[in-house]
Formats: structure tokens, sequence, C-alpha cells
């Protein structure tokens, strides 16, 4: 069973730093784009930042020159460093990978919360 595990989620100050984690694991063939979304509080998921097989990076305009997207493939794991949060960063944060099994499928992970908070 394929999971995406997410990790470094919590309470910061406006202006400081976090940096998320995700790790896949299971049984898979290949993992091609990894990436992250958040939802922010009462509106619908939004896309943050992916990055592709070769880390090519993409960012929403959001956080672009804020957050830096970069992924481990040895370890599975895809990183979200987020420098110069805003209160309006508050969200869940969550993890999305294309992994292959038989066929490339979507998974996502459980969320780990992000408050921007003084």
């Amino acid at each position: 069973q394929v999971q995406l595990v997410e990790s470094g989620g919590g309470l910061v100050q406006p202006g400081g730093s976090l940096r998320l984690s995700c790790a896949a694991s299971g049984s898979f063939v290949a993992i091609s784009n990894m990436g992250w979304y958040r939802q922010l509080p009462g509106k619908g998921r939004e896309w943050v930042a992916s990055a592709t097989h070769a880390g090519t990076p993409t960012y929403a305009d959001s956080v672009k020159g804020r957050f830096t997207i970069s992924r481990d493939n040895a370890k599975n794991t895809v990183y979200l460093q987020m420098d110069s949060l805003k209160p309006e960063d508050t969200a869940v944060y969550y993890c999305h990978a294309n992994i292959k099994i038989l066929t490339f499928d979507s998974f996502w992970g459980q969320g780990t919360q992000v408050t921007v908070s003084s």
C-alpha cells in the first residue's frame, strides 16, 4: 500500500520559516511529479508548488520568491521550504504525488497544519 506521510507543520510567527517534508512509502515502480497543495480556512484546495522527477520547480504566484520546493529521489521525499511566512499562508498543507504501481495514479498525504500568527 502506497502512502505519503507529511511532517514539519506547526505554529510560526509572521516572517518566520518552516520546512515541510513528505515521504512516499510502499511498493511502487516510479514517482513522476511531486508537489504541495493547501486548503485555507473556509476555501477549496489550491496548488502551491510542484517539482518534476528531474527537480524542475513551478510555483503559484502567491508563494513565488518565498517558498522553495525540492526533492530527494533516493529517499522518495519532497520538501517545501517556506520563508517570509504571512498570516494568509495559514492552511492545511497536503503533499501530492503521481506514483506508478501498474499505471500512474494520484496520491495524497493526510495533511499538516501550518499556522502563521503572532
